[in-house]
This record gives structure tokens, sequence and C-alpha cells, in this order.
């Protein structure tokens, strides 16, 4: 062997070993959170971000990622390169309610790579405290009288597909007209919109509003349930009549791209079982009302797809599909 082709040998041998030893994660990871500051995607995302940055053992950039209902951060992430150094928190709806509400949505469910799901969240509808609505009794006649407005995270998200079912679930004839919706940038101000009496009722997750509902700043009046919500002094859908409603709930994840490879998913599957076992974390999601479940990718591809079935009859049955 000469010792130009030795030296060949050798450099090859050096960049395996190399390339061998460069193990992800190298460097920070971006994760995007596709809805604005105070939502329950934000405060899901920002709670388990210290257990699971430990995990990780790198630093998570946390970007909030807003526009158009998620649909804005989603598309930054499907279009990223598939290295894991761009991640998602999925959420029901830019993952669920969003693919079955718009048609024209710049993405499906097989654009991306869904590593878990470690939160479940009921649905809470609340007004202000200084409103005179008591039940849901009075949204009703509200509604059918002056008008009654509600605020959500954005048109086709999961808080405006929910306030459209429980109002026509409650007999709200052309629900998805009859009530005035005020579409808002990110969970955070559709609360502030009640707050502030720009909006009248919102349906949102439980982990979004217990601090609300908690200080006497909003009066719940109804969870998504068969059982009560703790810290939700509120009749639940089963006990009102209409355990339809149990069906709309809230969840959290993680993706990355479609083509994130196998071993970056793995790693994935790793981190969020340590990130969501660890005991401050949960306690106080728990605190929020959440369900802590961490999937496998397989459980969190066949449950997100079971939950865009789910909600695509209801946009159908409701006439909410947006074709524009």
């Amino acid at each position: 062997m000469s010792f130009k082709t030795l030296g060949a040998v050798c450099a090859l041998s050096i960049a395996t070993v190399g390339a061998a030893w460069a193990e992800y994660p190298e460097r920070a990871i971006n994760m995007v959170i596709p809805y604005g500051a105070g939502g329950a995607t934000d405060i899901s995302a920002r709670t388990i971000a210290e257990p699971l940055g430990a995990a990780v053992g790198k630093p998570l950039v946390m970007a909030n990622v807003t526009g158009a209902g998620g649909a804005t951060g989603s598309v930054a992430v499907q279009n990223a390169k598939p290295d894991g150094y761009t991640m998602l928190f999925a959420r029901v709806g830019s993952h669920s309610v969003n693919p079955a509400m718009k048609a024209t949505l710049p993405y499906t469910l097989d654009d991306f790579r869904f590593v878990t799901v470690y939160e479940i969240n009921p649905f809470a509808c609340v007004v202000s405290t200084n409103s005179d609505i008591m039940s849901m009794e009075d949204a009703l006649a509200a509604a059918q009288g002056d008008g009654l407005s509600f605020s959500s995270s954005g048109v086709g998200s999961g808080p405006h597909l929910a306030a459209t079912m429980v109002l026509d679930a409650f007999g709200l004839e052309d629900a998805a007209n009859a009530a005035i919706h005020i579409p808002q940038q990110g969970g955070g101000a559709a609360a502030t919109a009640v707050l502030n009496g720009t909006a009248d009722f919102l349906c949102t997750n439980t982990s979004a509003l217990v601090g609300f509902v908690s200080n006497g700043q909003m009066r719940p009046l109804l969870v998504t349930t068969a059982d009560p919500v703790a810290g939700f002094d509120a009749p639940t859908a089963t006990s009102l009549g209409h355990p339809e409603l149990e069906q709309m709930v809230g969840w959290t994840g993680i993706a990355g791209p479609a083509d994130l490879p196998d071993d970056v998913a793995a790693k994935w599957g790793d981190w969020m079982s340590a990130a969501a076992g660890d005991a401050e974390f949960v306690e106080k999601m728990e605190a929020r009302g959440s369900i802590i479940r961490v999937m496998s990718p397989e459980e969190a591809n066949t449950f997100i797809r079971a939950q865009y079935e789910t909600f695509r009859k209801l946009v159908d049955d409701l006439g909410m599909r947006i074709e524009g």
C-alpha cells in the first residue's frame, strides 16, 4: 500500500470515528411555541422547559412564533431541516382543529413526525365575574337575544370550535354564525378580551384559565368532563345532559419535520419520559387541571389522527369548514 493510499485510509477512519462521536444534540435546540404568551400551549411549554432541558443536556431556546391559529409556527418547523434542532410544541388547535377546519392550511399531519403527546386537559367555558351571565342557560339566552360574543386564540383554533360546539349542543340555532366570534392572537389575548369586556364568553383549556378562576376574575359555567375538575366550581357537561362534549379536550405534544430520523425521535421519547415524570412539573400541571400522560410516537400519532377525525366530523356537522 502506498503512503498516499494509507493516508487516505487513515483520514477516512478518523472522519468515521469523528462522526460517531458527534452525537445529537451537540448544541442548543430551538423550540417553537406556535401561540402567544399566557395561553395553554405557552404555559405547558414553559413549565416543562426546565426538566426537559435537564434531560436533553443542552439549552432549549423557547420562541413564540404566532399567527394564523398556530399555523405560522407550525410551518416554520415543517420547513426546518429535519435534524432535531428545530422542534414544535404541537397543540390540539394547530394539529387537530386547524387541519379539520381549514381547506387551505399549508400543511397536513403527514408533514410532521410526532415524538410524543404528554399532556391532556379538559375545556372550560367562562365569563368575567362582572358579567350578568351566571349559567349556560343565561349564555344561550344572551345569544338568542341581544347577542353573545366569544373570544378565541384565532380562527380555526380549539377555542373557536369549542365555543361553537358548546353553544350548538345547548340549542343555539346556526351556532357557527349566531354568536359573534372575536379572534385574538393567542390564548392569553383571548382571556384578556373576556376580562376587559371585549368579549363575553370563552371556552378553552382549564390550564389557561385556572389562575383567573382562582383569583376571582372569571366565573366558570361548564367543564367538558364527566367528573368535576378541581378548582372549577362548575357543572360538568355530563351532569347537564351533554356527554358528547367530553370529546372536546386539549393536548400538548412535540413534533419535528416529517423526515426526523428514528434515532432522534427515540431520544425525544426518552427525554420526555424523564421530564414529564418530574414531580414539580406534574404538581404544577395537575394544579391547572391537566392530566400528564406520556405517549410513545406510535400512540401519539394514533391519538392525534383520532382527534382530527372527530373534529373533522364536528366541523362538517356545524358547517364550519373554511374553504378560502
